[in-house]
């Protein structure tokens, strides 16, 4: 009695483990790009931290508590809270335009909705700047009725909510492209209202995708620095922001104080990484749920 054994090609095993590439090809690659965040990732970002701690913990929250610096805090979480909000409507409206409907004029909406995409922070500032600047369109008027804009917090909130209006949007339009509209349709006939399918449907269907594009949408509103320096002045302890007063101090060559303000961008982006990576593993979870659910069975009559 003979016995054999069956062995599995190298190429055939290759191709079960989901890659047609030898094994010293994939360990190069996840080399390389180790490296690559190694060198233009982790240790600036260390280096940003070493260099804020370097006079010793208590220069660093002097530096914190300097009055132009936590002006800066303030109108830095000011502007945020004010541009994230108003670019979630926005960007829930778009996209459930955009994925839900069809209708003249959608290419251009999400044309204009890439706009930003497009246009240099700097050129953004400056089109607010010929807008509502002294000289600009509407600038007369606004000096009649003493209402500042450029170089003033409205201009800020502007400019920034110019940058970041995109996120949200574009976050949400391929994830409701992707579930098509069968629910919302199937809640309306049975006799529920536009607000409550949105509440009950729609929003629970993008949730995650949501949370991740407020993410990201926050954390360019707190690091945006092109179209806001344009339009800020740099007034300070009035109108400088976090970047804008980490410039100031670099130039004036207090670079400890400088680290220490960019240390809480640094701290941001760390704390936007763990949101996004929490977020996209709950979405995986309840999708992998939803998988493994038993298809319903047909109520017999």
């Amino acid at each position: 009695m003979s016995s054999s054994v069956t062995t599995t090609p190298p190429a055939k095993r290759r191709v079960q483990a989901g890659t047609t590439e030898a094994p010293w090809v994939r360990w190069t690659l996840l080399g390389i790009a180790f490296a690559f965040l190694l060198l233009f990732l982790v240790l600036p970002l260390a280096a940003v931290f070493v260099e804020a701690f370097s006079k010793g913990i208590d220069a660093y929250l002097a530096s914190l508590r300097d009055p132009d610096a936590w002006s800066a805090i303030k109108l830095t979480l000011i502007t945020a809270v004010i541009a994230v909000p108003l670019n979630l409507v926005f960007g829930v409206a778009a996209a459930w335009a955009i994925a839900k409907y069809e209708f003249k004029g959608k290419a251009f909406l999400t044309t204009l909705v890439d706009l930003p995409f497009s246009v240099s922070p700097v050129v953004a500032g400056l089109m607010y700047v010929l807008v509502f600047g002294a000289n600009g369109w509407f600038g007369p008027w606004l000096q009649e009725h003493d209402i500042k804009i450029i170089f003033a917090v409205p201009g800020i909130v502007l400019a920034t909510v110019f940058v970041t209006f995109p996120f949200i949007a574009r976050e949400l339009i391929p994830l409701m492209q992707a579930q098509g509209n069968d629910e919302e349709q199937a809640a309306i006939v049975l006799g529920a209202t536009g607000w409550q399918t949105f509440w009950h449907v729609t929003l629970p269907n993008i949730k995650w995708g949501l949370l991740y594009g407020v993410i990201l949408c926050n954390a360019r509103a707190m690091g945006e620095f092109g179209a806001v320096s344009v339009v800020s002045g740099h007034i300070r302890g009035q109108t400088n922001t976090i970047p804008l007063h980490v410039e100031i101090l670099y130039n004036e060559y207090q670079s400890a104080a400088a680290f220490a303000a960019a240390s809480l961008l640094a701290l941001l982006a760390l704390v936007t990484l763990v949101i996004k990576s929490v977020a996209e593993w709950q979405s995986e979870r309840e999708q992998q749920a939803a998988r493994d659910l038993p298809p319903e069975r047909p109520t017999p009559h």
